[in-house]
């Protein structure tokens, strides 16, 4: 690959070796950054003497990527906030008391049944200097309905740090958080946040001023579905769209539709452009030019909450209009690394976010891999040609997305080229007209015969993608997939396309070595499922699950309400997908169970059970009122395990008692599942 041989491309390539290292081991510090000062100055006596010897002509290159490799740890080192003294985690010792807190809001999350969620800066930590990022918990039944960013806040309430799954194959919501510098939630009980000042603030202000276009367009005559869905199309506001709605987008396709990413992007660019046309084409007009192109795109880019997508789109599109007015060839290859280096300078934690990696990977594969696909056929007919078009670059996004997509999410949409056929052509329309609706709404609410125009549009496009997501037997669900599968898919992936633009025979070798990699990854993966048997207590609040596994084969002891819904059970789907099985039997709780050569003996809210049973294993569920130290002395079992659905406060005796009688004991709220 040509791109491979552009200097840039290995310095970005070790950099991000660099970050990659950083997630995997702690380095320390000092030894990272004394390394980068001698790694420079060997590059710079390095780059004095590289003309006149050869040797150190060739080494130069090794220098370079080494320093590369240690920037690329240097930057994650320094985003790092939590190695900081004063960060929050490194002050509170006891995470179960309450502290003051001065908290200033800073982005609006969307909200659940109970709390209204903030993403907030710490200030202060009772009354000391403290700095990190919290997510604020305000409870509904708090007075406090509305608050604006850039609000102070006086909160007392606990600090819960971010927590492990406590399920297999679930997904890892604190590593998410982490990975953007939220280490932990606060929350607050009624009456127990005092409102201080306002911080006015550049990102404040475009917060605000984005609620203010958001309440006047909800003042308009758009019904409340279409709003959410514009908010999503125009201003990257997702919060408020429906579950329903948002399952239809996931079906049909379409979901990166309501990620604003670089068709809106492109879209805007168009459209400022297009206004632009009257400023001449003199050095100092294209000057002028340029600077209101790149204000308006990071202005929209802050509007719309500069979610990762929205960053990879609006530094490339810079990069894009700063070549134009320099009247340079711009090389897209070049322009998406240095977009990409640039991002990740400021911000190396998005390197691990599920937006970037996908919207970076789509738009590689469609400049890579759509010219290939597109000269398969050249339709003379230009409408033709469009629809064309539009199917090509829609497969070489979604050959590009397709494994990451099926690692993160277990599946695929199949009709997602019928989708984008069908939208392109009204979403252009959608975003015209969406584009003038917001101007209008910065100033006042929407005329209604504007407003219904809008609101039209995408009920229609509402409409599409339903009956797109109504083939059901088109999604692809629930599929298992590892991470060697992923890389390998690549791999595969990758050597079909080199081989179909130039096919050699070492090619064509190497193409069918990966696949039959990749076919015995899903083997090996296969039989080590069916070598495997476990039973498990799961973690589950006010229910009871347990499963046992033979081979790829799961029973399930459940109550009624838990078997009824096992399908939609993400706990039971995750660890069928996480372990290439199925549900094969479903079976009521019973209160023995014999595995491995084990007597477990389940105790539920009856209480009722036989003295001459010894079991190995005791398990308490549903917050049973026993007498427990009576209960270990008749049975002395090797281990207690209480899941999820006992009162915390009787599982807080039984605790107790067991540490004074030496008898293991897991509790499941707390350590996770058990597994046998």
């Amino acid at each position: 690959m040509k791109i491979l041989q552009f200097p840039l491309a290995r310095i970005f390539i070790g950099f991000l070796f660099g970050i990659l290292l950083c997630r995997i081991v702690s380095p320390n510090s000092v030894f990272v950054f004394c390394s980068l000062a001698i790694s420079i100055l060997i590059l710079f006596i390095s780059s004095l003497y590289s003309q006149k010897n050869s040797l150190i002509k060739i080494l130069f290159g090794s220098i370079v990527f080494l320093v590369a490799f240690l920037i690329g740890i240097s930057t994650r080192l320094i985003h790092k906030e939590n190695l900081n003294p004063y960060h929050y985690t490194n002050q509170i010792t006891d995470y179960e008391k309450v502290h003051n807190l001065d908290l200033l809001l800073v982005e609006k999350l969307k909200s659940t049944t109970k709390n209204n969620r903030y993403i907030s800066l710490v200030k202060q930590l009772d009354g000391g200097r403290s700095f990190g990022k919290v997510i604020l918990n305000i409870t509904k039944k708090d007075k406090i309905k509305f608050l604006k960013i850039g609000t102070h806040l006086k909160v007392i309430g606990i600090v819960f740090k971010n927590k492990n799954p406590l399920n297999p194959n679930l997904f890892d919501y604190g590593k998410y958080l982490e990975n953007q510098e939220i280490y932990a939630q606060v929350y607050s009980k009624p009456n127990q946040i005092k409102i201080r000042n306002y911080e006015s603030s550049l990102w404040s202000g475009f917060s605000n001023f984005r609620e203010t276009i958001i309440s006047n367009l909800e003042h308009s005559a758009i019904s409340k579905e279409e709003l959410n869905v514009l908010n999503a199309l125009i201003l990257g506001q997702q919060q408020d769209i429906s579950h329903e709605v948002l399952k239809d987008y996931q079906y049909a396709g379409a979901v990166h539709v309501l990620s604003v990413s670089g068709l809106h992007v492109g879209f805007i660019l168009l459209f400022i452009t297009f206004l632009l046309k009257p400023i001449g084409n003199s050095r100092k007009g294209s000057l002028l030019k340029l600077i209101i192109i790149v204000l308006s795109l990071w202005s929209f880019a802050i509007l719309a909450g500069l979610s990762p997508s929205i960053v990879r789109s609006v530094t490339m599109f810079s990069f894009l209009a700063i070549g134009i007015h320099l009247r340079r060839t711009v090389n897209i290859y070049h322009t998406l690394l240095v977009s990409m280096l640039l991002i990740l300078l400021f911000k190396p934690s998005f390197l691990f976010d599920v937006g970037f990696q996908l919207s970076y990977l789509a738009l590689f594969f469609i400049l890579w891999l759509q010219p290939v696909l597109s000269g398969i056929w050249q339709p003379n007919n230009k409408i033709i040609k469009y629809f064309w078009d539009i199917i090509t670059v829609s497969f070489a996004a979604q050959i590009g997305a397709m494994p990451l997509s099926i690692y993160y999410f277990h599946q695929f949409p199949g009709l997602f080229f019928v989708t984008n056929l069908l939208i392109l052509p009204l979403l252009g329309i959608i975003m015209a007209v969406g584009v003038l609706v917001v101007l209008i709404a910065t100033f006042h609410t929407v005329p209604e015969f504007i407003a219904k125009s809008i609101e039209f549009l995408i009920t229609f496009l509402n409409l599409l993608i339903h009956w797109v997501a109504s083939f059901d037997a088109f999604v692809l669900k629930n599929i298992s997939f590892t991470s060697v599968m992923l890389w390998s898919s690549y791999l595969v992936i990758i050597l079909i396309v080199i081989w179909i633009k130039r096919p050699t025979f070492k090619r064509l070798s190497l193409m069918f070595i990966c696949i039959l990699f990749l076919q015995v990854t899903f083997i090996i993966q296969k039989k080590s499922t069916q070598n495997n048997e476990e039973l498990i207590i799961f973690n589950c609040k006010k229910n009871t699950i347990i499963t046992e596994r033979i081979g790829n084969n799961v029973t399930v002891y459940s109550n009624d309400s838990i078997q009824k819904k096992l399908t939609s059970n993400m706990i039971i789907q995750s660890y069928l997908i996480g372990n290439f099985c199925k549900a094969t039997a479903k079976k009521p709780l019973q209160n023995l169970l014999y595995f491995n050569h084990q007597k477990i003996l389940i105790i539920d809210s009856l209480c009722v059970y036989r003295k001459e049973i010894h079991p190995d294993i005791l398990v308490i569920i549903q917050s049973p009122k026993l007498n427990i130290q009576r209960l270990l002395k008749t049975y002395k079992p090797k281990q207690i395990v209480v899941d999820g659905s006992n009162y915390k406060s009787y599982v807080r005796l039984w605790e107790a008692t067991c540490i004074k009688e030496k008898i293991p004991f897991h509790y499941t709220n707390e350590k996770g599942f058990y597994k046998i």
